[in-house]
Protein backbone atom coordinates (compact mmCIF):
# COMPACT_ATOMS: atom_id res chain seq x y z
CA UNK A 1 0.00 0.00 0.00
CA UNK A 2 1.80 3.19 -0.87
CA UNK A 3 2.07 5.81 1.86
CA UNK A 4 -0.79 8.62 0.28
CA UNK A 5 -3.25 5.79 0.66
CA UNK A 6 -2.91 4.84 3.53
CA UNK A 7 -3.21 8.40 4.27
CA UNK A 8 -6.55 8.77 2.91
CA UNK A 9 -7.13 5.89 5.07
CA UNK A 10 -6.79 7.58 7.45
CA UNK A 11 -8.83 10.34 6.86
CA UNK A 12 -11.93 8.64 6.01
CA UNK A 13 -11.57 6.74 9.18
CA UNK A 14 -11.46 10.02 11.04
CA UNK A 15 -14.80 11.23 9.05
CA UNK A 16 -16.28 7.90 9.87
CA UNK A 17 -15.71 8.51 13.75
CA UNK A 18 -16.97 11.89 13.51
CA UNK A 19 -20.49 10.87 11.16
CA UNK A 20 -20.34 8.05 13.99
CA UNK A 21 -20.66 10.45 17.10
CA UNK A 22 -23.81 12.11 16.22
CA UNK A 23 -25.12 9.01 15.19
CA UNK A 24 -26.73 10.11 11.88
CA UNK A 25 -25.07 11.38 8.45
CA UNK A 26 -24.52 14.77 6.90
CA UNK A 27 -25.78 16.73 4.13
CA UNK A 28 -22.18 17.72 2.34
CA UNK A 29 -18.40 17.80 2.66
CA UNK A 30 -16.95 21.26 3.29
CA UNK A 31 -13.18 20.68 4.19
CA UNK A 32 -11.48 24.29 5.01
CA UNK A 33 -7.55 23.72 4.37
CA UNK A 34 -5.13 26.21 4.92
CA UNK A 35 -3.44 27.61 1.40
CA UNK A 36 0.04 26.02 1.02
CA UNK A 37 3.74 27.35 1.15
CA UNK A 38 4.36 30.27 -1.47
CA UNK A 39 7.33 29.32 -3.23
CA UNK A 40 9.76 32.58 -3.33
CA UNK A 41 11.92 33.12 -6.17
CA UNK A 42 15.69 31.68 -5.50
CA UNK A 43 18.28 34.53 -5.25
CA UNK A 44 20.59 34.15 -7.76
CA UNK A 45 23.97 33.12 -6.87
CA UNK A 46 26.95 35.10 -7.59
CA UNK A 47 28.94 33.55 -10.82
CA UNK A 48 31.98 31.56 -9.78
CA UNK A 49 35.65 33.27 -10.51
CA UNK A 50 36.79 31.03 -13.92
CA UNK A 51 39.98 30.32 -11.63
CA UNK A 52 38.00 28.77 -9.07
CA UNK A 53 37.14 25.11 -9.19
CA UNK A 54 33.66 24.28 -8.43
CA UNK A 55 32.84 21.55 -5.83
CA UNK A 56 29.88 20.17 -5.69
CA UNK A 57 27.81 20.79 -2.44
CA UNK A 58 26.56 17.28 -0.95
CA UNK A 59 23.22 16.22 -1.07
CA UNK A 60 20.85 16.44 2.03
CA UNK A 61 17.78 15.64 2.04
CA UNK A 62 15.05 16.46 5.34
CA UNK A 63 12.20 13.76 5.63
CA UNK A 64 8.80 15.63 5.21
CA UNK A 65 6.98 16.32 8.32
CA UNK A 66 3.39 13.40 8.50
CA UNK A 67 0.33 15.67 8.51
CA UNK A 68 -0.84 17.43 11.79
CA UNK A 69 2.83 16.26 12.88
CA UNK A 70 2.79 20.20 14.86
CA UNK A 71 -0.58 19.03 16.27
CA UNK A 72 -0.05 17.82 19.97
CA UNK A 73 -2.92 18.66 21.70
CA UNK A 74 -4.85 19.49 24.05
CA UNK A 75 -7.17 19.16 21.06
CA UNK A 76 -11.14 19.82 21.27
CA UNK A 77 -13.86 18.64 18.16
CA UNK A 78 -16.94 19.20 18.17
CA UNK A 79 -19.54 16.75 16.58
CA UNK A 80 -23.04 18.08 16.16
CA UNK A 81 -26.48 16.09 15.24
CA UNK A 82 -28.74 18.25 12.95
CA UNK A 83 -32.45 17.91 13.34
CA UNK A 84 -33.56 19.06 9.42
CA UNK A 85 -36.63 18.38 7.86
CA UNK A 86 -35.45 18.26 4.11
CA UNK A 87 -38.69 17.86 2.42
CA UNK A 88 -39.88 21.61 4.38
CA UNK A 89 -38.65 24.34 2.80
CA UNK A 90 -36.28 26.93 4.94
CA UNK A 91 -36.69 24.54 7.85
CA UNK A 92 -33.58 25.83 10.79
CA UNK A 93 -31.43 23.61 11.31
CA UNK A 94 -31.56 22.59 15.38
CA UNK A 95 -29.00 20.93 16.80
CA UNK A 96 -30.52 17.73 18.25
CA UNK A 97 -27.71 16.52 19.08
CA UNK A 98 -24.12 17.90 20.77
CA UNK A 99 -20.77 15.90 21.92
CA UNK A 100 -17.78 17.62 22.37
CA UNK A 101 -14.16 15.21 22.30
CA UNK A 102 -11.35 16.49 24.40
CA UNK A 103 -8.00 15.19 23.99
CA UNK A 104 -5.64 16.28 26.16
CA UNK A 105 -1.93 17.00 25.57
CA UNK A 106 0.36 14.08 24.33
CA UNK A 107 -2.98 12.95 22.50
CA UNK A 108 -2.50 9.01 24.11
CA UNK A 109 -6.48 9.83 25.79
CA UNK A 110 -9.63 10.95 24.94
CA UNK A 111 -12.70 11.72 26.76
CA UNK A 112 -16.69 12.27 25.07
CA UNK A 113 -19.21 13.93 26.79
CA UNK A 114 -22.62 15.03 25.66
CA UNK A 115 -24.02 18.82 26.54
CA UNK A 116 -28.08 18.29 27.04
CA UNK A 117 -29.55 20.54 23.62
CA UNK A 118 -32.09 22.28 26.44
CA UNK A 119 -28.94 23.23 28.34
CA UNK A 120 -29.93 26.78 28.81
CA UNK A 121 -26.55 29.35 27.94
CA UNK A 122 -26.08 32.28 27.29
CA UNK A 123 -26.15 32.37 23.18
CA UNK A 124 -24.26 35.32 22.12
CA UNK A 125 -25.24 38.38 19.39
CA UNK A 126 -23.88 37.16 15.96
CA UNK A 127 -24.31 39.88 13.20
CA UNK A 128 -23.95 37.70 10.63
CA UNK A 129 -27.68 36.06 10.79
CA UNK A 130 -29.40 39.46 12.51
CA UNK A 131 -29.19 37.57 16.38
CA UNK A 132 -29.14 40.24 18.95
CA UNK A 133 -27.80 37.46 21.68
CA UNK A 134 -29.51 36.35 24.56
CA UNK A 135 -30.19 33.40 27.33
CA UNK A 136 -32.23 30.21 25.86
CA UNK A 137 -31.68 26.80 24.88
CA UNK A 138 -28.48 25.17 22.96
CA UNK A 139 -30.04 23.98 20.31
CA UNK A 140 -31.11 27.40 19.34
CA UNK A 141 -27.86 28.36 18.55
CA UNK A 142 -27.92 26.12 15.62
CA UNK A 143 -30.93 27.62 14.25
CA UNK A 144 -30.16 31.56 15.47
CA UNK A 145 -26.79 31.24 14.06
CA UNK A 146 -28.45 30.02 10.40
CA UNK A 147 -30.60 32.93 9.71
CA UNK A 148 -29.95 34.89 6.57
CA UNK A 149 -31.32 38.00 6.20
CA UNK A 150 -32.68 38.44 3.23
CA UNK A 151 -33.07 34.37 2.17
CA UNK A 152 -35.19 32.51 4.58
CA UNK A 153 -35.36 30.02 2.72
CA UNK A 154 -32.59 28.94 2.56
CA UNK A 155 -30.82 28.71 6.63
CA UNK A 156 -26.78 28.24 5.91
CA UNK A 157 -25.81 25.43 8.38
CA UNK A 158 -21.92 26.34 8.41
CA UNK A 159 -23.58 30.14 10.02
CA UNK A 160 -25.26 27.76 12.47
CA UNK A 161 -22.17 25.38 13.59
CA UNK A 162 -20.33 29.07 14.04
CA UNK A 163 -22.67 30.63 16.47
CA UNK A 164 -23.05 27.31 18.37
CA UNK A 165 -19.00 26.83 18.48
CA UNK A 166 -18.37 30.01 19.96
CA UNK A 167 -21.53 29.32 22.46
CA UNK A 168 -20.11 25.67 23.52
CA UNK A 169 -16.86 27.44 23.95
CA UNK A 170 -17.71 30.10 25.61
CA UNK A 171 -20.09 27.62 28.53
CA UNK A 172 -16.78 24.97 28.44
CA UNK A 173 -13.96 27.04 28.44
CA UNK A 174 -12.66 24.91 25.41
CA UNK A 175 -10.96 26.03 22.58
CA UNK A 176 -12.60 24.37 19.68
CA UNK A 177 -10.21 22.97 17.41
CA UNK A 178 -12.67 21.01 14.61
CA UNK A 179 -16.11 19.86 14.35
CA UNK A 180 -18.29 17.97 11.88
CA UNK A 181 -22.31 18.87 11.62
CA UNK A 182 -24.16 16.03 10.79
CA UNK A 183 -28.02 14.84 9.37
CA UNK A 184 -30.62 12.33 9.81
CA UNK A 185 -30.54 10.47 6.39
CA UNK A 186 -27.82 7.79 5.28
CA UNK A 187 -26.65 6.91 8.47
CA UNK A 188 -28.27 3.00 8.33
CA UNK A 189 -26.14 2.78 5.14
CA UNK A 190 -22.70 3.77 6.42
CA UNK A 191 -23.49 1.26 9.58
CA UNK A 192 -25.13 -1.51 6.88
CA UNK A 193 -21.71 -0.76 4.89
CA UNK A 194 -19.91 -1.91 7.91
CA UNK A 195 -21.83 -5.35 8.28
CA UNK A 196 -23.99 -3.68 11.05
CA UNK A 197 -23.20 -2.93 14.40
CA UNK A 198 -22.29 -5.18 18.22
CA UNK A 199 -23.67 -3.12 20.87
CA UNK A 200 -25.00 -3.61 24.68
CA UNK A 201 -28.99 -2.33 25.14
CA UNK A 202 -28.53 -1.47 28.26
CA UNK A 203 -32.37 -0.89 29.19
CA UNK A 204 -35.64 -1.50 27.41
CA UNK A 205 -36.37 1.05 24.54
CA UNK A 206 -39.19 1.27 22.72
CA UNK A 207 -39.31 3.48 19.70
CA UNK A 208 -41.44 5.68 18.72
CA UNK A 209 -40.54 6.14 14.72
CA UNK A 210 -40.63 2.39 13.74
CA UNK A 211 -42.31 -0.88 13.46
CA UNK A 212 -40.59 -4.41 13.91
CA UNK A 213 -39.79 -4.26 10.58
CA UNK A 214 -38.44 -1.10 10.05
CA UNK A 215 -41.05 0.45 8.19
CA UNK A 216 -42.39 3.82 10.09
CA UNK A 217 -45.43 4.08 12.36
CA UNK A 218 -48.45 5.81 11.23
CA UNK A 219 -48.38 9.64 12.17
CA UNK A 220 -51.79 11.40 12.80
CA UNK A 221 -50.40 15.01 14.22
CA UNK A 222 -47.86 14.40 16.79
CA UNK A 223 -49.55 11.19 17.54
CA UNK A 224 -47.84 7.87 16.11
CA UNK A 225 -49.88 4.55 15.98
CA UNK A 226 -49.10 0.87 15.44
CA UNK A 227 -47.11 -1.53 16.05
CA UNK A 228 -43.24 -0.91 17.52
CA UNK A 229 -40.19 -1.90 17.32
CA UNK A 230 -38.67 -2.94 20.79
CA UNK A 231 -35.04 -3.12 21.75
CA UNK A 232 -34.65 -5.66 24.97
CA UNK A 233 -31.32 -5.30 27.32
CA UNK A 234 -28.66 -7.38 26.21
CA UNK A 235 -25.80 -7.89 24.06
CA UNK A 236 -27.40 -6.74 20.34
CA UNK A 237 -26.05 -6.89 16.87
CA UNK A 238 -28.55 -3.73 14.71
CA UNK A 239 -28.52 -3.17 11.24
CA UNK A 240 -28.40 0.47 9.88
CA UNK A 241 -32.01 1.48 10.39
CA UNK A 242 -32.05 -0.05 14.09
CA UNK A 243 -28.48 1.23 14.90
CA UNK A 244 -29.74 5.12 13.88
CA UNK A 245 -33.49 4.35 15.38
CA UNK A 246 -32.17 3.19 18.69
CA UNK A 247 -30.08 6.06 19.18
CA UNK A 248 -32.83 8.60 18.20
CA UNK A 249 -35.15 7.43 20.91
CA UNK A 250 -35.48 10.03 24.29
CA UNK A 251 -38.78 9.21 25.79
CA UNK A 252 -37.14 6.63 27.92
CA UNK A 253 -36.45 5.59 31.46
CA UNK A 254 -34.21 8.99 32.00
CA UNK A 255 -35.12 10.80 29.13
CA UNK A 256 -32.59 12.48 26.91
CA UNK A 257 -29.55 12.07 29.18
CA UNK A 258 -30.40 8.37 28.25
CA UNK A 259 -30.01 8.94 25.04
CA UNK A 260 -26.84 10.64 25.16
CA UNK A 261 -25.48 7.94 26.72
CA UNK A 262 -26.58 5.75 24.17
CA UNK A 263 -25.26 7.94 21.18
CA UNK A 264 -21.99 8.05 23.16
CA UNK A 265 -22.16 4.19 23.23
CA UNK A 266 -22.92 3.80 19.83
CA UNK A 267 -20.08 5.68 18.81
CA UNK A 268 -17.54 3.61 20.77
CA UNK A 269 -18.88 0.51 19.47
CA UNK A 270 -18.30 1.94 15.92
CA UNK A 271 -14.71 2.83 16.66
CA UNK A 272 -14.59 -0.63 17.59
CA UNK A 273 -15.93 -1.96 14.67
CA UNK A 274 -13.29 0.11 12.48
CA UNK A 275 -10.74 -0.73 14.31
CA UNK A 276 -11.68 -4.58 14.43
CA UNK A 277 -11.84 -4.53 10.74
CA UNK A 278 -8.56 -2.27 10.70
CA UNK A 279 -10.33 0.02 8.37
CA UNK A 280 -7.71 2.75 7.73
CA UNK A 281 -5.52 -0.08 6.48
CA UNK A 282 -7.79 -1.37 3.73
CA UNK A 283 -8.12 1.44 1.00
CA UNK A 284 -10.67 -0.80 -0.75
CA UNK A 285 -12.83 -1.04 2.74
CA UNK A 286 -12.47 3.09 2.84
CA UNK A 287 -13.30 3.14 -0.55
CA UNK A 288 -16.99 1.31 0.17
CA UNK A 289 -17.26 3.69 2.96
CA UNK A 290 -16.86 6.71 1.99
CA UNK A 291 -18.80 6.11 -1.30
CA UNK A 292 -21.54 5.22 1.14
CA UNK A 293 -21.33 8.80 2.88
CA UNK A 294 -21.61 10.15 -0.20
CA UNK A 295 -21.92 13.54 -0.25
CA UNK A 296 -22.69 13.59 3.51
CA UNK A 297 -19.79 14.92 6.07
CA UNK A 298 -20.15 18.88 6.94
CA UNK A 299 -16.50 19.22 8.03
CA UNK A 300 -15.26 22.64 9.55
CA UNK A 301 -11.58 22.05 10.46
CA UNK A 302 -10.85 25.94 11.46
CA UNK A 303 -7.86 25.69 8.33
CA UNK A 304 -6.81 22.66 9.53
CA UNK A 305 -7.33 19.52 6.79
CA UNK A 306 -9.11 16.67 8.25
CA UNK A 307 -5.85 14.53 7.42
CA UNK A 308 -4.06 16.51 9.95
CA UNK A 309 -6.26 15.39 12.84
CA UNK A 310 -6.80 11.80 11.25
CA UNK A 311 -2.42 11.56 11.97
CA UNK A 312 -2.46 13.24 14.78
CA UNK A 313 -5.09 10.76 16.29
CA UNK A 314 -4.15 7.56 14.75
CA UNK A 315 -1.97 6.38 17.60
CA UNK A 316 -5.22 7.04 20.40
CA UNK A 317 -5.89 3.32 21.86
CA UNK A 318 -9.08 2.26 21.86
CA UNK A 319 -9.58 1.53 25.46
CA UNK A 320 -8.10 5.24 26.20
CA UNK A 321 -11.24 6.25 25.30
CA UNK A 322 -13.54 7.54 27.90
CA UNK A 323 -17.21 8.22 27.82
CA UNK A 324 -18.38 10.68 30.45
CA UNK A 325 -22.11 10.99 31.18
CA UNK A 326 -22.70 15.21 32.87
CA UNK A 327 -25.85 14.54 35.16
CA UNK A 328 -28.06 17.80 34.95
CA UNK A 329 -31.62 19.14 36.00
CA UNK A 330 -34.64 20.39 34.93
CA UNK A 331 -34.77 24.48 35.32
CA UNK A 332 -38.20 26.19 35.83
CA UNK A 333 -39.27 30.05 35.87
CA UNK A 334 -42.72 30.47 37.12
CA UNK A 335 -44.20 26.67 36.97
CA UNK A 336 -43.03 26.62 33.07
CA UNK A 337 -40.44 24.45 32.05
CA UNK A 338 -37.22 26.34 30.68
CA UNK A 339 -34.41 24.02 30.23
CA UNK A 340 -31.63 21.78 31.22
CA UNK A 341 -28.49 23.34 33.57
CA UNK A 342 -25.37 20.59 34.47
CA UNK A 343 -25.45 20.08 38.24
CA UNK A 344 -21.76 20.69 40.15
CA UNK A 345 -20.46 18.00 39.65
CA UNK A 346 -20.98 18.14 35.89
CA UNK A 347 -19.60 21.57 35.77
CA UNK A 348 -16.25 20.82 38.12
CA UNK A 349 -15.67 17.76 35.78
CA UNK A 350 -15.25 20.72 32.59
CA UNK A 351 -12.96 22.46 35.14
CA UNK A 352 -11.37 19.23 35.70
CA UNK A 353 -10.96 19.01 31.98
CA UNK A 354 -9.64 22.59 31.41
CA UNK A 355 -7.11 21.85 34.22
CA UNK A 356 -5.34 18.76 33.03
CA UNK A 357 -7.05 16.45 35.60
CA UNK A 358 -10.04 14.60 34.34
CA UNK A 359 -8.10 11.29 35.07
CA UNK A 360 -8.29 12.21 39.15
CA UNK A 361 -12.00 13.60 39.03
CA UNK A 362 -13.09 10.62 37.15
CA UNK A 363 -11.59 8.44 39.85
CA UNK A 364 -12.85 10.40 42.72
CA UNK A 365 -16.70 10.77 40.67
CA UNK A 366 -16.74 7.19 39.23
CA UNK A 367 -20.49 7.16 37.95
CA UNK A 368 -19.90 10.00 35.46
CA UNK A 369 -17.85 7.12 33.63
CA UNK A 370 -20.24 5.74 30.60
CA UNK A 371 -20.19 2.06 31.06
CA UNK A 372 -20.77 -0.45 28.24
Amino acid sequence: MTRRRWLLGLAALVAVVLVAAGAVVTTRLVSRTSPGPVARPATPSPSPSPATPITPAPVTSSPTPPPGADLKGPLNLLLVGVDTRVSVPGWEPHADAVLVLHVPAGLGRAYLFSLPRDLVVDIPAYPKAGYPGGRTKLTHAMSYGSRVPGDKAHPSTAQGYDLLRTTVSRYTGLRIDAGAVITFGGFDKLVDTLDGVDLYVDQRVASIHRRPDGRYRDRTGSTYTGPQMVYQPGNRHLTGWQALDYARQRYTAGGDYTRQRHQQQLIRALARKILDQGLARDPDRVEQVVAALGKTLVYVGGGRRLIDFAYALGGLPAEKFVLVGLPGDAVGSGGSYRGEQLRPVGREFLAALRGGDADAYLAAHPSLRVKN
